[in-house]
């Protein structure tokens, strides 16, 4: 089971490939706090280790970002991989905001009350998250959107939704 799922970690990032001969590396930023890699932000890699962040720049959809620990290209294409904050570190979240974590598993019903499945995971979209949930009839994607999703109760583990035509 991948870090963050139960050790109360959060995935911040993954590194892709080097850029250059420095050390620095593509970062595709998964968080949505602006200060998780500012300067000194520490990370932690999927292979255990603590990363700090020297400096980033957004650069297209991605950022550079050179870690202090990352000295030469060799040692930034062995980096590869996710990045991971403490969840303490979180920050607080809107009123119609969810965790990923806390929406897995969850039961899903149309408005209507018809059991649709069970949300296997969220995945990051460009446009929004989908929601990856089983059926009896196989895994369906369900846009997180606010017209689709229209309630949330994670006490209840329900997610409430109201699906157009064709999308189940």
């Amino acid at each position: 089971m991948p870090p963050g799922t139960e050790d109360g970690l959060l995935l911040a990032g993954e590194i892709g490939k080097p850029h250059g001969v420095s050390g620095e590396v593509y970062v595709m930023v998964i968080s949505d706090d602006p200060r998780r890699f500012d300067a000194g932000a520490r990370l932690q890699h999927d292979d255990g280790r603590v990363l700090t962040v020297e400096s980033a720049r957004r650069h297209g959809d991605r950022f550079l970002v050179k870690f202090e620990e990352l000295t030469d290209r060799a040692s930034a294409q062995a980096a590869r991989g996710a990045l991971y904050v403490p969840a303490t570190e979180a920050r607080d979240l809107d009123e119609d905001e969810f965790w990923h974590r806390d929406l897995a598993g969850c039961l899903v019903v149309t408005v209507s009350g018809d059991e649709v499945g069970t949300i296997a995971e969220v995945v990051s979209g460009p446009a929004q998250d989908l929601l990856v949930v089983t059926t009896s009839s196989g895994e369906r994607l369900v846009p997180a959107v606010r017209e689709i999703v229209v309630g949330v109760d994670i006490g209840a583990r329900r997610v409430t939704i109201d699906p157009p035509e064709g999308l189940l």
